[in-house]
């Protein structure tokens, strides 16, 4: 005997998110999924998205190009930098995190998201910073 009836749920649409204006995948993964409203961006990294590899040596560069390369990531899904509600930023050294600040809220101006930075011990690629993000597709309503 059921306690609880079963219900009829409505199906949770998933896209996967797709352009040659950022690099494309470097392993099993989508640039980004959406679950009903909201993107799920995977880690980008400071890469050319036409040669595949790093901008430059310089955190501050790479979190430019991650960071302009998740902007065409976002705009493909429908969504937008003042739609990002969290982010990670991984760090190859966590000296680099202010540098790599400056460079951050040049694209969050306002609305800046949730956030949390972490060192770690390698990124792919011997990137010095990778960035992630989670976003709303359509329209937003603050409060």
């Amino acid at each position: 005997m059921r306690l609880f009836p079963k219900l009829a749920m409505a199906a949770t649409i998933r896209k996967l998110v797709s352009t040659s204006k950022a690099p494309g995948a470097i392993g099993a993964y989508s640039q980004a999924v959406i679950a009903d409203k909201t993107m799920y961006i995977s880690g980008q990294l400071g890469m050319d998205p036409k040669t595949m590899e790093l901008v430059s040596d310089d955190a501050a560069s790479q979190a430019k190009q991650a960071l302009t390369n998740m902007g065409h990531i976002l705009e493909a899904g429908g969504s937008a930098f003042n739609k990002v509600v969290k982010t990670t930023v991984l760090l190859g050294n966590i000296n680099d995190f202010q540098a790599v600040n400056e460079v951050y809220k040049t694209f969050f101006t306002e609305k800046q998201p949730a956030r949390a930075a972490y060192q770690v011990a390698n990124l792919p690629k011997g990137g010095k910073v990778e960035i992630e993000a989670i976003a709303i597709v359509g329209e937003v309503k603050d409060e």
